[in-house]
């Protein structure tokens, strides 16, 4: 029991993940309880199901496929609105499951090197500098490239956060070649033994093509330090842009062999959804979803946390 004046304890991780997706689980909350005046689970409460599930930016298709599956064998049933939190909660779950994949830094690789691409806005920045956080703690020793050359605000964005986690920033004045100056970090990481070397890189999509020859260039100068790097290739993703971001995955992966995605901004969209069509269309593993500003706030993806809070399941 805390005694007067106590400060309350700081929420859990579960506390922040249910906090930081009430926009979509609300916006999926007030579109079942409109789906339940009726409390029976026939035609017209199924089609108004899927619906809701379009709208919260799962897709037409598996929207589609998931209401089909609550309605097969409970057709016609009397079903409360929790019961159906518990079922569609575990309907997610089964394509949410399959990608839920913690990001392992393999010690055999000095350095792991990861490359973190995505378009501007994403909080591709943020996220790099929270990460370099997440591995400090863990006793690792981290190197970040400053490869956004063309945005003074990345860069300055990317030492600050190096003066918070302790890791050494290679940067240099904007408009420099990146592939040069990631060449230079991977050295640099390799000559101080750093467990981790991350890649900043820019997300310029007014310029898609140049973009991605960038990208490109980038993994081929970390292949002639160490022929196995980029060890892994994260692409950033932002909630907001809902079904644009399964347009931003196939143009990323065209380009490097992706390797898993972190979803940014759940917070701020009623549309957290996207996170399970992509999981369904491209199967990447999810590492890492970000539901607030706050450094604690990059969670480590869990199928079963993110599925109960999106639906609000019990």
């Amino acid at each position: 029991m805390r005694t007067f004046g106590e400060a309350p304890p700081p929420p859990t991780a579960w506390e922040r993940l249910k906090e930081g997706m009430s926009r979509s689980s609300g916006g999926l909350s007030d579109s079942l309880v409109g789906v339940f005046t009726r409390r029976k689970l026939d035609a017209q409460t199924l089609e108004e199901l899927e619906e809701a599930l379009v709208r919260a930016d799962l897709g037409a298709t598996l929207a589609s496929r998931i209401s089909q599956n609550i309605g097969n064998g409970r057709f016609d049933w009397l079903i409360s609105e929790a019961e159906l939190r518990r079922i569609l909660a575990d309907e997610m779950l089964q394509v949410l499951k399959p990608v839920e994949n913690p990001l392992a830094i393999d010690r055999t690789h000095k350095p792991f090197v990861v490359l973190v691409a995505g378009v501007n806005g994403t909080g591709k920045t943020t996220t790099i500098g929270k990460l370099a956080l997440r591995f400090a703690r863990a006793g690792l020793q981290v190197v970040l490239a400053a490869g956004d050359t063309f945005r003074a605000a990345a860069i300055e964005q990317l030492q600050i956060w190096g003066e918070r986690t302790g890791a050494d920033v290679i940067a240099r004045a904007p408009g420099t070649d990146a592939a040069g100056l990631v060449f230079e970090a991977f050295e640099k990481a390799q000559a101080s033994n750093a467990d981790v070397l991350l890649i900043d890189t820019a997300g310029r999509l007014q310029n898609k093509a140049g973009l991605m020859a960038e990208l490109e260039k980038i993994a081929r100068v970390v292949k002639k330090l160490d022929a196995t790097a980029p060890h892994s290739v994260l692409l950033v993703l932002d909630a907001t842009t809902g079904q644009n971001a399964i347009s931003q995955v196939q143009a990323f992966q065209a380009s490097v062999p992706l390797t898993g995605l972190i979803m940014t901004k759940l917070d701020g969209t009623a549309k957290g959804g996207i996170l399970v069509a992509l999981a369904e269309k491209f199967g990447l593993p999810i590492h890492f979803i970000g539901v607030g500003e706050q450094a604690d706030d990059l969670q480590v993806f869990e199928a079963s946390k993110f599925a109960a809070a999106l639906t609000g399941a019990k």
